[in-house]
């Protein structure tokens, strides 16, 4: 049996790197600071293993299901209970799917809370966020599938919000939003036309659009020189690597990435596998009866990810459906426009102070959305029937003039760019947290708020 040699110079594992497609998305050579567990917990690793969990789980269960209105319910039921283990792969398909948009929002917060979009990082801020925007729509286009009373109903409120602007009382003929509906569902309501285009946009666009902008991901942090360091950091080894240039004797402050980084993107890749494989033998996912278009579901809810913009819809379809999240998204975008400060990149929290600035973020966003949701129900009485003053007034803007007012003012307390980006971001996410929390648990029939612990 022929004997496989292993690299075992530096410079032999540094071509082990460079020569292997797979490989080459890594530098040779990686600061050893980046693979402090407490520095990226892993999540972008943990994103990707998801990503090829539901990649090989999605093809094997194409080859059972069927896009039409009249069989995909019963290929569900078949992978469930006919197919031998389809039960089990139907489940890990959904538990990695509602995963990787749990672990893509974790690291897009790791992302900011360190800093790392700036010093030149910022497209790949910008390819990080079209892929969080390609996981949400991931997730969502798989939703409709089953075509069960749950997926038909969630998309069923999605297209609504879409259509939101028919809030703002525009003549038949300037129906924005009635045209975006269109363009989704196919028609004027949920069918065979939007399962078709749900399943092109699952099995072919989203796939091929996510693979994509992957490799360019990967390749723009390459081209960064990798994850962002602290700039003492940095500065350390520019000074080290200049004094030595030898191949075959690294510089002190680097580690070679063949075997260290390899292996530890393998244990992490596993450890995931496990955890997914454990929730996939527990938890079977859900399954409703067959969508029936004459029997609403009350309430009708959009998929996890989705219900604190639901919530805000509450308040105004218009302002919580379409103006907050554009204001949100665009917000993000504008992120390393409006922040130039770099000196404390790769630093969580930029610092003690920084940390003390998201406490108390934490600390002002919580009674502020917990007071809007308090209010809603009082808002929408005293408003009901003043369409724009609605629009206008109403508990998410109110909720969010609250949030930029804060973060305002912390910019100004501390004359930083980046620590009211801290208070911004923190208040949003919180919010988003508290308004995500009250529709899963805290909404009943016809969306009015209850206790889910029947007191």
């Amino acid at each position: 049996m022929p004997s496989v040699k292993l690299p075992l110079s530096a410079l032999e594992r540094t071509r082990a790197i460079s020569k292997n497609f797979f490989l080459h998305i890594h530098s040779a050579r990686l600061d050893p600071y980046v693979l402090k567990p407490n520095f990226t917990f892993g999540l972008g690793v943990v994103a990707v293993s998801l990503f090829i969990i539901l990649m090989c789980s999605g093809i094997l269960l194409l080859f059972y299901y069927t896009p039409s209105v009249e069989r995909a319910y019963f290929s569900i039921l078949d992978i469930t209970y006919v197919v031998s283990g389809g039960r089990f792969l139907r489940n890990l398909h959904r538990w990695s799917a509602h995963g990787m948009v749990f672990i893509t929002l974790l690291h897009l917060a790791r992302v900011f809370y360190t800093g790392a979009y700036s010093r030149g990082r910022g497209l790949v801020w910008y390819s990080g966020l079209i892929l969080l925007i390609l996981v949400l729509s991931f997730s969502f286009s798989g939703y409709l599938l089953p075509w069960d009373q749950l997926a038909y109903w969630a998309v069923t409120i999605a297209a609504n919000i879409a259509n939101a602007t028919r809030e703002l009382g525009l003549p038949a003929y300037i129906d924005p939003g009635r045209f975006v509906k269109n363009i989704l569902l196919g028609g004027e309501q949920v069918g065979q036309a939007t399962l078709t285009r749900f399943f092109m946009l699952h099995v072919v666009f989203l796939p091929v659009s996510t693979l994509f902008m992957l490799g360019y991901h990967f390749w723009r942090m390459r081209k960064s020189d990798g994850l962002c360091t602290p700039v003492q950091l940095s500065s350390q080894k520019s000074e080290e690597s200049s004094e030595n240039t030898d191949p075959d004797h690294p510089d002190k402050t680097k580690w070679l990435s063949w075997p260290v980084l390899i292996w530890a993107e393998t244990a992490i890749f596993v450890g995931t596998l496990a955890v997914v494989l454990f929730f996939a033998l527990l938890l079977d996912a859900p399954l409703r009866a067959i969508a029936d278009p004459a029997l609403p579901d009350n309430p009708a809810k959009s998929p996890w990810y989705f219900l604190g913009v639901q919530e805000l819809v509450s308040y105004s379809a218009f302002s919580g459906g379409i103006v907050i999240p554009l204001l949100l998204l665009t917000g993000l975008f504008l992120i390393p426009v409006f922040d130039h400060e770099d000196t404390a990149a790769g630093i969580w929290f930029s610092g003690g102070k920084g940390l003390r600035i998201t406490l108390l973020s934490v600390l002002f966003a919580l009674p502020a959305a917990a007071g809007a949701i308090a209010v809603s129900s009082l808002s929408t009485a005293a408003f009901r029937g003043y369409t724009f003053l609605t629009i206008l007034i109403n508990p998410g803007t109110m909720l969010t003039l609250l949030y930029v007012a804060w973060a305002i003012l912390v910019g100004k307390r501390y004359r930083s760019s980046r620590f009211s980006a801290i208070a911004l971001f923190t208040v949003s996410a919180v919010g988003f947290i508290v308004l995500t929390v009250t529709g899963i648990w805290f909404r009943g029939m016809d969306w009015q708020f209850s206790w889910p612990w029947g007191v």
